[in-house]
C-alpha cells in the first residue's frame, strides 16, 4: 500500500470510532497494523472535504463489490472434495490453504526481530531455516541480524537448499514454538524455501552481512552461492530497470529516501534515474546532492534497501519485472 493509500485507510478508520476500527485491525497483518498505526499516529488534522471524498470513495468501492461465498475456505474444501474425492482432494487442500493452521508462527509475526531471534538462537539451522521460510522476508533478515555470522551462515545455507516442509520438520516445530503448526500430522510438504527465498532475504541484510553470508554458502556449495547471486537484486540491478518502471518506482519514493540512496549509488545507477525524473526534479535533485556532506554508508545502504523493498512491492503487484545478477526475471 503506497503513502497515499496508507493515509486514506488511516482516515477511513478514524472515521469508523474504536470499536469498529478495532474489528477492522483484527484482519490485517502485523506489518499493515504497523504502518496503519504509525500513519493515524502522525496525524493531526485532516479537512471535512478530504474526510468526505475518502468516504465517498470507499462507499462507491463497496458498493461495486458482491460477497459471493461468506466463508471461501469451505467451499474450496467442498468443491474439492465432490470434484476430486477425499484423497486426491487433501493433496490439494493444504497447498491452496496453506498457512490456515500455523497459530505459532503467526503469533512470531507479532513480536520484533530481536525477540524472536532471542527465542530461535539456541535451536538447530535447520529449525531455524524452516520457521524463517513461514516469515516476511524482511522480518527473517531483522531476526538474521540479531545472530552471530556462523548462524546467519548456517542458517541461509539451509533456507537456500530447503525444498519444502516435511511433516517430520512441522513436529519439531511443533516442539520448538510449543505446537506451532496445529495438526502437524496432516500437513504436507508446502513450496516454502529454495533459492529465491535465500536471495530475498539476503537482499536485505547489508552492512556487510551479506556478503559474509554468501562467502560462507560458497565455502560449502560454490554453485549454489552463485545460483542465489543470479537471483539477487540490489540497488545497483536499478539500471536494468526500463524507463516506465523507473518512473513507477519513483511515484513511490520520498524525497529524502532518494537523495540519501542516490549519495552513495554508482553514477550510471544515478544518472539512470535522474534521466527519468521530470528536468525540473533532476535539476532540484542534483543540487541536493552536491550541497549535502559525508554521509554515513550504514544511512545510504538504509535508504537504498527502502527503495529495493519498494520495487519488490511493485514487482510483486506487477507493475515493474525485476531481474537480477542472472537473465531470471522474477516479479
Amino acid at each position: 500500500m503506497d503513502e497515499q493509500g496508507l493515509n486514506d485507510a488511516a482516515i477511513m478508520l478514524m472515521s469508523l470510532g474504536e470499536e469498529e476500527a478495532a474489528e477492522v485491525f483484527k484482519h490485517l497483518s502485523p506489518k499493515e497494523v504497523q504502518k496503519l498505526g504509525e500513519t493515524i499516529a502522525r496525524m493531526r488534522s485532516v479537512s471535512r472535504e478530504k474526510v468526505d471524498e475518502v468516504i465517498g470513495r470507499f462507499t462507491n468501492d463497496a458498493a461495486a463489490q458482491s460477497l459471493l461465498v461468506s466463508d471461501t475456505s469451505n467451499y474450496v474444501r467442498a468443491v474439492l472434495k465432490r470434484a476430486l474425492g477425499d484423497d486426491k482432494a487433501a493433496l490439494l487442500i493444504d497447498r491452496i490453504l496453506q498457512g490456515g493452521d500455523v497459530s505459532g508462527i503467526e503469533s512470531l509475526k507479532w513480536m520484533d526481530p530481536l525477540s524472536v531471534a532471542e527465542l530461535l538462537r539456541n535451536e538447530h539451522p535447520q529449525i531455524v531455516a524452516a520457521i524463517l521460510v513461514h516469515l516476511d522476508v524482511e522480518q527473517s533478515s531483522a531476526i538474521l541480524m540479531h545472530l552471530t555470522e556462523r548462524q546467519r551462515g548456517e542458517i541461509m545455507l539451509r533456507i537456500a537448499t530447503l525444498e519444502g516442509i516435511q511433516p517430520t520438520a512441522l513436529k519439531d516445530l511443533n516442539e520448538v514454538l510449543f505446537r506451532v503448526l496445529a495438526g502437524g500430522d496432516k500437513v504436507r510438504k508446502s513450496s516454502l524455501g529454495g533459492v529465491k527465498a535465500a536471495a530475498e532475504i539476503i537482499n536485505l541484510m547489508g552492512s556487510g552481512a551479506d556478503a559474509a553470508v554468501l562467502e560462507t554458502i560458497r565455502g560449502h556449495e560454490p554453485d549454489l552461492a552463485q545460483k542465489i547471486m543470479d537471483k539477487m537484486f540490489v540497488f545497483d540491478d536499478l539500471v536494468k530497470l526500463d524507463g516506465r518502471a523507473i518512473q513507477t518506482v519513483l511515484r513511490e519514493v520520498a524525497s529524502e529516501t532518494l537523495v540519501v540512496a542516490l549519495k552513495g549509488a554508482q553514477p550510471e545507477v544515478r544518472e539512470k534515474i535522474l534521466a527519468n525524473m521530470s528536468t525540473r526534479a533532476a535539476d532540484a535533485m542534483r543540487e541536493d546532492l552536491e550541497s549535502r556532506g559525508p554521509m554515513r554508508l550504514s544511512e545510504v545502504e538504509a535508504q537504498q534497501r527502502e527503495i529495493l523493498k519498494t520495487v519488490r512491492r511493485l514487482a510483486d503487484e506487477g507493475q515493474v519485472a525485476m531481474s537480477g545478477g542472472g537473465d531470471d526475471a522474477f516479479v
